[in-house]
């Protein structure tokens, strides 16, 4: 099921509140590519989506926060999905099979959202670091999931696969097109073993 196909919040309410977050997040990526995220100040997001302070901070923490919906949105689910694939065999396989089943469920508004947003990272020095301090909070949760593992080696795999992600990512860049981030993880992640035996 992708999330389009997931029932959305059941009340006018929940419904008022998610399509007020929605507009905040769409509306920041295009508004701070356009005029730099540094550039731009909070409050011209809040005039432009016609909302209060009060209303943003019910739906974010930061400015920070709501320019990197969609990395957030991304790695919540592929925490979720982890906790539920089965853990047998190498773990760069789990890993990988995670963030497969991930992308799938990724709508069109994420996989429209997200490219933007890593242009966005790629010219922020500010939301580079935010950017690299949350991938270090997760993970940090991976492992602290994985604990049973061998603490040390644990670590050296996830800090592979992300450097895998990001490769495919830098390769999926700047055409974008959804399909084709898959099968680019894929031949990122069979690469590690070639790459490691790579000779001066």
């Amino acid at each position: 099921m992708t999330s389009s196909e997931q029932p959305g919040p059941a009340n006018l309410r929940e419904r008022k509140k998610l399509r007020t977050r929605q507009a905040l997040a769409d509306t920041a990526v295009t508004l701070f590519g356009e005029r730099g995220f540094e550039t731009t100040p909070l409050d011209a997001l809040l005039e432009e989506v016609e909302v209060s302070r009060r209303t943003f901070f019910r739906n974010f923490r930061s400015k920070e926060d709501v320019a990197l919906t969609a990395v957030k949105h991304l790695w919540d689910v592929y925490l979720d999905v982890l906790d539920g694939v089965e853990k047998s065999g190498p773990l760069i396989d789990v890993f990988l099979a995670a963030m497969l089943t991930t992308l799938e469920r990724m709508d069109e508004d994420w996989y429209r959202r997200f490219p933007l947003t890593l242009r966005l990272i790629a010219d922020s020095p500010a939301l580079d670091g935010y950017t690299l301090r949350h991938c270090a909070e997760v993970q940090a949760e991976i492992a602290h999931r994985l604990d049973g593992q061998n603490r040390f080696e644990l670590r050296l795999l996830i800090e592979f696969f992300v450097a895998a992600w990001r490769c495919a990512l830098d390769e999926w860049l700047p055409a974008c097109t959804p399909g084709e981030l898959p099968a680019l993880l894929r031949r990122s992640c069979s690469s590690m073993n070639s790459a490691l035996a790579l000779e001066a």
